[in-house]
């Protein structure tokens, strides 16, 4: 990967996907940063792409929001095509075609974005890590993406295992996002998290650690 796009994709964020036992956990901060500026203390870089998935967002906020509308459109269009919802498989290889052609556009501002996507479908939970070049990747325990990563991944390393229930799956997420709020200088004021069970996608918590002076 150019070494430039390299460190875009790492900065600014935090976002973590958990494999339970029971479902998927995806979670991120909420901090959007512009070099060394906070410019938004409130973001949601967690988002349901419809009733059984959700992604993860790091790397610029354009790109990522545009593409995030894309898919839901897509999505939407592969149900009526087909009379039937699209498969994680199905999904996960639209989101890499469109982030395969967004990065070599000719563009006077490149895109870089990369998702970690997680659903539930007839076949059972899925979680994969999509790359800004579009390289898709499945995963059967962890993930973790941008620039406080390399903090969250050893919490993740170190109190993973594969029996994990999506509520021990959510208190992990935590720990790791939090370890990179601690360390992480662009990842921070807070932590979304997210769950697919077999009661669907929903947001199941959100914590805002903006401390006001009286």
């Amino acid at each position: 990967m150019n070494e430039n796009i390299e460190k875009a994709v790492k900065k600014g964020t935090t976002t973590v996907g958990i494999v339970c036992k029971d479902g998927i956990v995806l979670a991120a901060d909420k901090r959007a940063s512009a070099g060394y500026l906070i410019a938004n203390n409130k973001t949601d870089k967690v988002h349901k792409l419809n009733n059984d998935s959700v992604i993860t967002m790091a790397g610029l906020v354009s790109d990522a929001q545009l593409i995030l509308k894309l898919s839901k459109a897509e999505l939407r269009l592969k149900k009526i095509r087909n009379a039937k919802k699209p498969t994680m498989k199905e999904t996960a290889n639209m989101l890499a075609n469109i982030f395969y052609q967004n990065i070599r556009k000719p563009s006077m501002v490149p895109g870089i974005v990369s998702f970690l996507l997680g659903g539930r479908d007839a076949i059972g939970y899925h979680l994969y890590d999509i790359g800004v070049d579009g390289s898709l990747s499945k995963m059967d325990d962890f993930v973790s993406t941008g620039s406080g990563s390399p903090i969250a991944y050893g919490v993740l390393e170190t109190l993973y295992n594969k029996e994990l229930s999506i509520k021990e799956g959510v208190i992990l997420a935590k720990k790791a996002i939090n370890s990179a709020i601690q360390r992480d200088m662009p990842t921070g004021d807070g932590i979304d998290v997210f769950t697919i069970t077999e009661n669907g996608a929903q947001k199941v918590e959100t914590q805002h650690l903006i401390k006001k002076i009286e």
